[in-house]
């Protein structure tokens, strides 16, 4: 049976049967191991930098210093500490007029740092730039400091040279190559100033008002000294949950890695969506072309029942020959996704670490199972019809009604296609979305297809032309090949309509979000006795809007009453947002890109304490109207009443706040000012200006920032754009497959009209009108689905606003009926071209 299949097999390929099957497998292997490879390598980056993004086995996050009982017990188990000081802060070198500022990111290291990994520096800013230097020994001596390479264009120094930070002056000794516990993601935004822990009480920098955070990294005495670090952390876990304490954060090489940043996640879920919509038509093209086989082997297959074979010898025969087809394409789809993904590397290269691992094998085994389980799913009911061919088929050339069990076939087809791209793709709910999408999207074509026949049929006369009546009545003849046709056509330009709309709302969310007068510079830590000076400085650089906020910290300490504790919330989110200080505010009126979305903005009157909260974190932490909320602000207590939710735009560049409060209620609370403006090109001076006058200000310039992630978000959309190649080749395919089923039908039919009297040019007119018909009506359709599925994914998935966009129907509307002409030329060429007689030979 094996070699009767392999001769098979061999004879269905050079007769061109299994090519088709062949590339539908490769298009929809390919564009999920593209993703898969891509996405594998950079998780893996991520976990083998575990160990760098601590620099130690266990590191305690925290925003005041570390209590001094947990430093002993931590050294009474015999392990080892260092510490980290880390805060924003201007860096500033140069004097008088010619001075610079930069907003950098303070370090301050004690000895030992750091306890795992390596610190390297160099001296030269060539070998800085590429990550090349040797391992530190020690820490920045006495009155120096270590710089991140990008530092010194700004500032205009270079090695020797001198800067300040705060009330200090320091050397600049050597240039840092890499950095153990900074991360591999992204790049910071503020370059890295170290210094000794002992130079930081000098800087004056670091006050009860600073934004500082403090790490205490605890290491074992020997690497493998796993059980006495496990020991520690759950002492240190029940310490803090016993008393109560907040801001503190316990990270492990298991739960202390960073988060990628949203547009990298974005990126993800985009690229899984191409993929998904991509595999999704390449397997209803899969389908297809097995139904076209089954059609062309019906009469072998009766054959081979006439000279003996039995049922299950047929079935096992086509079975093992859609295996080595099934096989031969998922492996050379593996093979084209694995060199597409090098090309999604070089889009996207600067967005993930340099030097990423090598490609595991579990995309290529999620490819290969893609591919057999789509063949499975989608040519076993066709073979299941083969086996059960009649004998009297050589003679009566009638098909048997599909049987039960082969149309239950389709069912466990799809559910376990449905399954695999829930693992492929790595996020259910943009699976679930698609996928239900996409067979809502089915049904409902299909029905609309054939209802839209039914009405088709009472308008065959309205127009007394040959060509209309002929195009009419085809469609008429074949229902369940229109049927077929439609739903393709319609499913194929809905993925790429989908993704067309989902990137197009992406990039205007965008830039409605950040307009070109959002504001590009923040300044923090105004004291309130600076505040007027601050402003009049501000405003003589060319500064029209000039919004100052006071900014207050306040821990949550209770909820009506109850006090927030560890065991308060069970959600990641909820918990890591009560335990950290809130940045509260305090005015009296509602500021500008703020909505009140439920009950009234508060009345600033004396002895009542009202709060306006961001209606997300009330969401997290379970907040509603009439809550009283107590904030702990540096020893004094607040309680506020809730009495309104805001809607904030988060991506506005805009100072936004979680919680706001009126200003008869905190008036005794300690507080600085900060603000967020648009500085015009002219005022580039304006941070030297306030820093040389005000050096506890921290001026922080975001328009570097915007420019970066829309160069971010520009890779990847070009990224996205590549895969809309594989979806292309599915929707084309899909076409193909739609047409060529009844190529052999439409082939008979024009014999016979040719023979009866009907000219070639009216026969080609009919299928003009009849792909006129079939293609406007799937774009109409097509884009209906996108529009529906665009606003889901939009409003549940990615977030961002969705717009009603009547384009789009036009968009559909036009581009189905040039698809649908386009492919019924390639496809149905040749049908016009059989002589009348060679036909009626054949039939």
């Amino acid at each position: 049976m094996l070699m009767q299949s392999l001769r098979m097999t061999a004879r269905d390929w050079r007769a061109g049967e299994l090519r088709f099957l062949l590339v539908a497998l490769v298009v929809a292997v390919s564009a999920l191991t593209a993703v898969g490879f891509f996405v594998d390598r950079m998780r893996n980056g991520l976990n083998r930098d575990a160990n760098q993004l601590l620099g130690a086995d266990l590191l305690v996050n925290a925003d005041q210093p570390v209590a001094p009982a947990w430093r002993q017990e931590a050294q009474r188990r015999g392990l080892v500490l260092a510490d980290t000081v880390t805060f924003p802060s201007m860096a500033q070198a140069g004097q008088g007029d010619d001075s610079q500022a930069l907003l950098a990111s303070v370090k301050a290291v004690s000895p030992g740092y750091p306890l795992r990994g390596r610190l390297r520096t160099t001296t030269s800013a060539q070998d800085a730039s590429e990550a090349l230097g040797d391992a530190a020994d020690g820490i920045p001596a006495p009155g120096t400091v270590w710089v991140d390479v990008n530092l010194l264009p700004p500032l205009r120094i270079g090695v020797g040279s001198s800067i300040q930070l705060g009330d200090k002056t320091f050397k600049v000794a050597r240039l840092i190559a890499s950095e153990p516990d900074r991360g591999a993601s992204f790049s910071n935004f503020a370059p890295r100033v170290m210094l000794a822990m002992a130079d930081l009480k000098a800087t004056g920098l670091v006050d009860n008002y600073a934004r500082v955070t403090y790490r205490m990294q605890v290491a074992g005495r020997t690497p493998n000294d796993l059980g006495a670090i496990a020991g520690y952390e759950a002492w240190l876990r029940a310490r803090i949950a016993a008393d109560n304490v907040k801001g503190v954060r316990i990270e492990t090489l298991e739960n202390g890695r960073p988060e990628m940043r949203s547009t990298l996640d974005r990126a993800e879920r985009f690229l899984a969506l191409v993929s998904l919509l991509s595999a999704m038509l390449a397997a209803v093209a899969v389908a297809m072309a097995a139904r076209r086989f089954m059609g062309r082997h019906l009469d072998a297959c009766a054959m081979l029942r006439c000279l003996g074979m039995t049922q299950n010898q047929v079935g096992a025969m086509f079975l093992i020959e859609f295996a080595l087809v099934g096989l031969a394409g998922s492996v050379l789809g593996v093979l084209v996704g694995f060199g597409a993904h090098f090309v999604l590397l070089e889009l996207i290269g600067r967005l993930m670490p340099v030097d990423l691992p090598p490609v595991s094998p579990l995309p290529a085994l999620q490819g290969i199972a893609t591919g057999m389980l789509l063949l499975v799913g989608f040519a076993l009911p066709p073979v299941l019809q083969l086996r059960n061919v009649p004998h009297n088929r050589v003679l009566r050339r009638e098909q048997a009604a599909p049987q039960p069990l082969a149309l239950a076939t389709y069912g466990l087809g799809t559910a376990v296609f449905v399954a695999l791209l829930l693992w492929q793709a790595g996020d259910a709910r943009l699976a679930l979305m698609t996928a239900g999408g996409f067979l809502g999207g089915f049904a409902l074509f299909a029905l609309v297809g054939w209802l839209a026949l039914l009405a088709l049929r009472r308008l065959r006369n309205l127009f007394p032309h040959q060509g209309w009546r002929f195009a009419v009545t085809s469609l008429q003849r074949r229902p369940g090949a229109t049927v077929v046709q439609i739903v393709s056509l319609s499913l194929g330009l809905m993925a790429l309509l989908v993704l067309t709309v989902v990137r197009g709302d992406l990039m205007q969310a965008w830039r409605v979000a950040t307009p070109a007068d959002a504001p590009n510079r923040f300044i923090i830590n105004i004291q309130p006795d600076q505040r007027d000076r601050v402003a009049q400085q501000i405003r003589a650089a060319g500064v029209r809007e000039l919004p100052l906020y006071p900014m207050i910290r306040g821990r949550l300490v209770a909820v009506n009453g109850n006090a927030v504790t560890a065991s308060t919330y069970t959600g990641e989110r909820a918990r890591a947002l009560s335990d950290r200080e809130f940045n509260l505010s305090s005015v009296p009126d509602l500021p500008a890109a703020n909505e009140i979305v439920a009950g009234r903005w508060y009345r600033d009157a004396p002895g009542v304490a009202e709060a306006s909260v961001e209606q997300g974190i009330a969401e997290t932490l379970r907040l509603k109207l009439g809550d009283t909320l107590r904030f702990d602000m540096g020893g004094l207590l607040v309680e506020a009443k809730v009495t309104s939710l805001r809607k904030l735009e988060w991506g506005s560049m805009r100072a936004n706040f979680f919680v706001i409060i009126n200003p008869a209620a905190m008036r005794d609370a300690p507080q600085t000012v900060m603000t967020a403006f648009h500085l015009p090109a002219g005022g580039v001076g304006l941070a030297n200006t306030l820093t040389r006058q005000f050096p506890n200000l921290t001026v922080i310039d975001v328009s570097g920032i915007i420019r970066q992630l829309q160069d971010v978000l520009d890779q990847v959309v070009v990224a996205v754009e590549f895969l809309f190649l594989f979806t292309l080749a599915s929707g084309v395919l899909v076409l193909y497959a739609a047409l060529m089923g009844s190529q052999a039908e439409r082939t008979r039919e024009a014999g016979l009209l040719r023979a009866l009297g009907a000219t070639r040019g009216q026969l080609a007119q009919a299928q003009r009108i009849e792909f006129l018909l079939v293609g406007g009506l799937s774009g109409l359709l097509a884009a209906s689905g996108a529009a529906a599925l665009g606003w889901a994914l939009a409003e549940y998935q990615f977030k961002f606003p969705w717009h009603f966009e009547p384009q789009v129907w036009l968009a559909g509307l036009v581009i189905g009926a040039v698809c649908a002409l386009a492919g019924g030329w390639l496809g149905l060429r040749n049908v016009l071209r059989q002589p009348p007689l060679q036909t009626l030979r054949e039939a």
